[in-house]
């Protein structure tokens, strides 16, 4: 008789692109996610869960194929369907406002938290699994909606520990953009496919304008450019002054109106009522965007949108530190058709070559009118914005901005197994008075992996007792971290006089343990 082959055993290996997350991330994350979702509460939101998955159908985006039927997301075939895990927060809001349009209030206003999962090429910092956090207006068509989007997201970031001065928010909108399109020769509106090429190399090589500089970005709005290694990327071949026109437009939030516009300027303000909330920049940065595009078909009225956004979240107290008009941002999703905004940490950190760089954006979005279209046939408006949490949690990391979310339990050990019922009375106790406890479990018969087993958990306090102090009615109560914090700032002589066991009354053993946590902080 043949010999059984042996299964092999299963890998313990994480699958590519994804990772695991271990106690203190995951409550770093929750307790970062509570604060924002304190302040979305605060600004009228409702928490919405939707199911992770989704039909491939209503994520719309990536519509299986013949050949690559899982192409950005993952996704399989049941029962002639094709289902997948979502790709993010806003298809599913726009799938649920349609379904429960006639139940829902109007506008319709939520946030969300939870992962999302695309099926791209894993890259270092790059997961095929994140956390996403939104929060949207669905059902209003004003600007006031972006404009209270903007400040939530102000609100936001210095609520979870980004202060003032190390973030700001970049707004623009989509239909200045065209309007700058239009203007440089690149729209045709009997047909709008045309240009579609060479429409979204400008707007990429914008989008690398922070990267590239006005050099790089005037290269691929040309014939193309050669970067340091020697690779081409072609241009979009636009005529000199066509590229001067987009230029032009890049530099409205820093270029000086001059004399010749300055007349110009006083009349164009004088006609729509510029606000006295502004400031000199954006009533420069305004009229600059309405000289260049006052011809096109959509740049004025987007460039009102713009001043009105600007207008309320000054009126509000939003200065130019926090929230600011910036021509350069994109936004890299199709489905935005009018304001858009992205909010960027300005804070130096160091790369992985230790060179010094900014750490960039942590969040963004947009208006999306024709997102629940899609379902209804109707136009129903909507804008919202994404917080990458992942990335949000990194910031705080590398300016040592998280709150310490490690502590582990208070450590019952146990030195006399037929006291088990004894020392679950104490936990009980510490626990019903509101503080993380837990028995040892393991292997009690060498104390000293008791307390290995403590500093593993980052225990803050060892509570023993054995037979001894059983019949004397005391308990030991061991300090582990022996005034860490304290000791940073005292001397050698102060900190020998500190002792780091106490021995108490049993009856005692609550107020003392409460004692030692609220001296370690």
């Amino acid at each position: 008789m043949a010999k059984q082959k042996k299964q092999p055993r299963p890998k313990a290996i994480t699958p590519k692109g994804f990772r695991d997350y271990f106690g203190a991330e995951v409550a770093e994350r929750t307790a970062m996610l509570s604060k924002i979702a304190g302040v979305y509460h605060r600004y009228g939101f409702d928490a919405l869960e939707t199911s992770a998955v989704e039909t491939v159908e209503a994520l719309g985006k990536f519509l299986p194929d013949v050949d690559r039927p899982n192409e950005g997301v993952f996704a399989w075939e049941e029962d002639k369907d094709w289902l997948a895990l979502r790709y993010d927060l806003t298809a599913p809001l726009a799938r649920v406002a349609a379904q429960y349009r006639n139940d829902l209030p109007s506008p319709y206003r939520r946030y969300a938290m939870g992962p999302v999962w695309r099926n791209e090429k894993p890259g270092p910092g790059r997961f095929r699994q994140f956390y996403q956090c939104d929060a949207d207006t669905v059902g209003s068509a004003s600007v006031a909606a972006d404009a209270e989007i903007c400040a939530m997201l102000a609100d936001t970031l210095e609520e979870v520990g980004i202060p003032r001065g190390d973030y700001v928010i970049r707004v623009n909108n989509r239909k200045v953009l065209n309007g700058a399109m239009e203007a440089a020769g690149l729209w045709d509106a009997t047909h709008p496919q045309h240009y579609e090429a060479e429409r979204g190399i400008v707007l990429r090589a914008i989008d690398k304008l922070d990267r590239l500089g006005r050099t790089g970005v005037r290269a691929l709005l040309g014939e193309g450019r050669r970067d340091e290694s020697g690779d081409f990327t072609a241009g979009a071949g636009l005529e000199p002054d066509a590229v001067e026109v987009v230029l032009s437009f890049l530099d409205a939030a820093t270029d000086e109106v001059s004399e010749r516009n300055l007349k110009a300027r006083m009349n164009y303000e004088a006609s729509i009522g510029i606000s006295p909330y502004l400031t000199e920049a954006d009533r420069k940065v305004i009229f600059n965007l309405f000289d260049i595009l006052h011809d096109t078909r959509s740049g004025s009225d987007a460039v009102l949108e713009l001043l009105e956004i600007i207008t309320l979240c000054r009126s509000q107290g939003y200065g130019p530190d926090r929230i600011l008009i910036d021509p350069s941002v994109v936004r890299g999703l199709g489905y935005y058709t009018g304001p858009v905004y992205e909010a960027e940490l300005t804070f130096e950190i160091q790369d992985e070559k230790g060179r010094p760089r900014n750490f960039g954006s942590v969040a963004g979005g947009g208006r999306y009118d024709d997102l629940v279209k899609r379902f209804t046939g109707q136009e129903v408006p909507a804008t919202g914005v994404s917080i990458g949490v992942d990335r949000l949690l990194a910031a705080l990391q590398a300016k040592g901005r998280l709150e310490s979310a490690s502590v582990g339990p208070v450590i019952v050990t146990v030195m006399d197994r037929d006291r088990m019922a004894d020392y679950q009375t104490m936990v009980a106790e510490l626990r019903n008075a509101g503080i993380r406890a837990e028995v040892y479990l393991g292997n009690p018969k060498n104390f000293g992996n008791q307390l290995k087993y403590a500093d593993k958990r980052n225990s803050p306090v060892a509570i023993i007792a054995g037979g001894d102090e059983f019949d004397k009615g005391v308990v030991q109560i061991k300090d582990l971290i022996l005034g860490a914090e304290i000791a940073k700032n005292a001397t050698l002589e102060e900190w020998k006089d500190r002792p780091s066991q106490y021995e108490v009354p049993r009856d005692q053993m609550l107020a003392k343990v409460r004692e030692i946590l609220d001296g370690q902080g």
